[in-house]
């Protein structure tokens, strides 16, 4: 049973970038949305009391200074990560945005059959850290890696090799989409790198703690 090495911090290296679709698998909301000037409110949160806003939500509250999501789900690439696509937009009514998945369980996310230089699971863990497993299956076989989520108030280095931010320094509002946090809370993205030499068409996520995880996303780079 293998794990992620920490070692020397990993830069995201430009290459050929690719959202998964993730749609089929997507199961609940966690992030308030404004569409047609009205709130639609997320129905499973980060964690059981608290969600995320659209910053254009969390004016129409009348947040002054929110630190919300970024209207555009589109988050740019940086030094650490591609451009990462999230699954939220104004206006799209009660479309599922997220995975959600407490305590034990798993699912598995299918890929495009390609050779990745890297892959970015956008996640997050509530109730404390994660001890996750993932099961990475190529056309020859399954590598199994074994990974501690950081619980979703946690920072991280900004050398860590697997680690990075989508999202950083968020606030969290309660179900009836009052602030009850203004900052410290993110959205963490982890390169699972994959094995470049070997062809990757899925990767099941297996959850080992009791822990909140929601799934948001998935980015490719191909080799």
């Amino acid at each position: 049973m293998g794990a992620l090495l920490i070692s020397s911090a990993y830069l995201y290296k430009v290459g050929e970038v690719i959202q998964i679709d993730i749609n089929h698998i997507l199961n609940t909301r966690s992030v308030t949305t404004l569409t047609k000037g009205e709130l639609i409110t997320w129905t499973n949160g980060i964690d059981k009391q608290n969600g995320y806003l659209t910053m254009a939500a969390a004016k129409f509250k009348g947040d002054t200074d929110p630190h919300a999501l970024p209207d555009d789900p589109l988050i740019a690439a940086n030094e650490h990560h591609p451009a990462i696509l999230l699954h939220y937009a104004n206006d799209e009514g009660v479309k599922y945005q997220t995975r959600y998945l407490s305590d034990t369980g798993s699912f598995i996310i299918k890929v495009p059959a390609n050779k990745y230089s890297g892959l970015y699971l956008s996640l997050t863990s509530a109730y404390g850290d994660s001890k996750l497993q993932f099961d990475l299956m190529y056309k020859d076989g399954t590598e199994v890696k074994n990974v501690v989520l950081p619980d979703w108030f946690k920072d991280v280095p900004d050398n860590d090799p697997d680690f990075s931010y989508v999202v950083h320094n968020m606030g969290k509002w309660g179900n009836k989409n009052t602030l009850t946090e203004k900052d410290h809370h993110n959205i963490h993205a982890l390169n699972i790198h994959p094995n470049a030499a070997r062809v990757l068409t899925a990767v099941k996520l297996g959850n080992l703690s009791k822990t909140y995880i929601l799934f948001w996303a998935a980015t490719g780079v191909i080799k």
